[in-house]
């Protein structure tokens, strides 16, 4: 019984378009969140209390991303959150 034929073989254009999707995904989530130091995240957190982005919860020790409804428990957890999010929301209304 013959081998594959080597002219089927599309598994080198998988590769290469699988190569093509992760670099897009790459460019795409291209917001820095390393960059997120406790002072910068307690700041940008201030800055979403006021509009009711995001909704401290004294009891609980928690803080609640009101757009998604996830909870955090570190300001900087939830500011590197609310960049990816925020990130993620542009980038899908540009697609629109």
């Amino acid at each position: 019984m013959p081998g594959p034929d080597p002219h089927d073989d599309t598994s080198r254009d998988y590769e290469q378009f699988e190569k093509e999707q992760l670099a897009q995904d790459r460019d795409a989530a291209g917001v820095d969140t390393a960059d997120v130091d406790d002072r910068t995240a307690q700041n940008l957190i201030n800055d979403l209390v006021d509009p009711d982005v995001v909704t401290p919860v004294p009891e609980d020790q928690v803080l609640v991303h009101e757009p998604s409804g996830a909870a955090f428990d570190s300001t900087t957890q939830l500011a590197v959150f609310h960049r990816g999010w925020t990130a993620g929301r542009d980038a899908d209304g540009e697609d629109e």
